[in-house]
């Protein structure tokens, strides 16, 4: 995209277009190919600014991408896929904001071919005035059967100020498919803290350790969990 964005641009709708207009203009989208029947891993902690990759999956091919976004300010990260044949896309990110952050998860996955399968895992943590949005389109084409596609997307609030937007959307024009999408806005567990509480636990350290079992399962497992875990726990605290 050349020009500026604006608010009729729907992947752009809850963006900060004032911080976008002087990021204007962006660096091409980096191109990821995986080649066929090969495995990738990636992983990206944002800290601000304007973050796009454009992914292809050959035939049987798998990538493993995960993202940490905890700026301050503006972060986002778009993302387009592009899987053929038997391919797989794992994607798990988690968003943790407060003050005034602006912080966005875009991805569109396209199913262009028989048996691929994708699954996003989504997590924000939103206090302050912050704002956390996911817009994700699973978009699956006629020939594109046997695709099975899960998008998981939950959102913490903080305070009364945050607000969390979800828009997973599902595209499909094959009949043979799998496609389930979910998402969830909600607060602290007040029960939960209390019982920790009860325990010892400050209010503070009660509260992230919650919150570090809210994100944990995003990156469970994966290549770089040591280092994405800490600096998400790291923010998480500031939040505490």
């Amino acid at each position: 995209m050349t020009a500026l964005p604006t608010r009729k641009d729907e992947a752009w709708r809850y963006s900060d277009l004032d911080v976008v207009a002087r990021l204007w203009p962006v660096a091409p989208a980096a191109d990821i190919i995986v080649a066929a029947g090969t495995c990738a891993n990636r992983h990206l902690i944002v800290e601000d600014g304007i973050h796009d990759f454009a992914i292809t999956l050959g035939a049987g091919a798998r990538i493993d991408f995960h993202v940490l976004n905890i700026g301050a300010g503006y972060g986002r990260v778009a993302i387009d896929v592009t899987l053929h044949s038997h391919a797989h896309f794992e994607f798990g990110a988690v968003q943790v904001g407060g003050g005034n952050a602006n912080l966005e998860i875009v991805t569109t996955v396209r199913h262009i071919e028989p048996n691929a399968t994708s699954k996003q895992t989504v997590r924000s943590v939103l206090g302050g005035a912050a704002t956390g949005s996911y817009l994700g389109k699973v978009a699956v084409a006629r020939d594109a059967q046997k695709t099975d596609s899960v998008q998981s997307v939950k959102a913490m609030l903080l305070s009364r100020t945050a607000t969390a937007n979800a828009k997973p959307e599902l595209e499909i024009y094959a009949d043979d498919v799998k496609c389930a999408h979910g998402a969830t806005v909600g607060e602290l567990d007040k029960m939960a803290l209390f019982y920790l509480a009860a325990r010892g636990l400050a209010p503070a350290e009660a509260q992230t350790l919650l919150l570090q079992a809210f994100v944990g399962e995003v990156f469970a497992g994966v290549q770089a969990q040591a280092t994405l875990e800490a600096e998400a726990l790291a923010a998480l605290g500031r939040l505490a």
